[in-house]
């Protein structure tokens, strides 16, 4: 079709913006979900990394002193997991073991929540925890988990509650 001034017009018509806009779309709707699901399946990943690496410590400082060293603890009482008394870590926590066993302690998990820590009266059984995504002490359980909102437990050398599979 010519113009007055003899070009051709060329452009898209409303009907190609439309499915233009639609495709776009459709495409955002399937990449978003995956995209949040990723960076929450990293902050868990990056949790139980956390954790293994002041378990680490932990054991090191077992194995020269012969039992589980305490921590300063932040004020506030907390429950961890499953019931069981503990409380959150902070920056100051862990001084027996910085710098020999552990360059800086991790004191939050992935979603900016303190961890929590736990040792026996006897000083030889401890547990580590985070609590996940939303923040708040799961009911008791053991095993795998299928929801970024369960709770991470690492006791005695092992996770006895963790991510695995695909979550939601």
């Amino acid at each position: 079709m010519k113009s007055r001034l003899g070009r051709h017009d060329s452009g898209f018509t409303l009907i190609e913006l439309l499915i233009v806009i639609a495709i776009i779309g459709i495409l955002a709707a399937i990449a978003i979900p995956n995209l949040l699901n990723a960076l929450q399946r990293g902050k868990q990943k990056r949790t139980m990394a956390d954790i293994r690496t002041l378990a680490t410590a932990i054991e090191s400082y077992n194995a020269d002193n012969s039992s589980y060293p305490t921590a300063i603890t932040c004020p506030g009482p907390s429950v961890l997991p499953n019931n069981a008394p503990g409380s959150p870590v902070g920056s100051n926590s862990w001084t027996v073991l910085r710098p020999t066993y552990i360059a800086e302690p991790p004191t939050v998990d992935g979603w900016r929540n303190p961890l929590l820590y736990a040792v026996d009266n006897q000083l030889f059984a401890y547990c580590i925890a985070s609590t996940g995504r939303d923040g708040i002490p799961a009911a008791p359980g053991c095993g795998t988990t299928t929801d970024f909102n369960s709770d991470i437990i690492y006791a005695n050398g092992t996770f006895v509650e963790y991510p695995d599979g695909p979550q939601h």
